[in-house]
């Protein structure tokens, strides 16, 4: 049930987990996933006896460097059979 609702809330690491996992795993299997999440959170702040600290719904986009995901992604389109050549945006100063 902790893992159902945690689903639930907007603008955080969990439900950002859940939705990252459902296309994949399922329903049942990331509201699973989620609950693991909350247990080993809850282990370590009973350890350590520290609060708990949300990493956020970025958290999963914000963990892969830009310049690899830049190459993966052109390497998709090459595959589906696009010539792309990517240049960095320049700030005007």
């Amino acid at each position: 049930m902790a893992a159902s609702s945690a689903a639930r809330t907007k603008n955080t690491y969990l439900n950002a987990q859940y939705r990252r996992l459902v296309p994949h795993r399922g329903k049942k299997r990331a509201l699973v996933a989620v609950g693991h999440s909350i247990l080993v959170s809850v282990w370590h702040m009973l350890t350590n006896d520290i609060p708990y600290q949300d990493l956020g719904p970025e958290h999963f986009t914000k963990r892969i460097n830009t310049e690899r995901r830049a190459h993966r992604l052109l390497a998709e389109l090459s595959q589906l059979g696009y010539d792309v050549t990517a240049h960095p945006r320049t700030e005007p100063a």
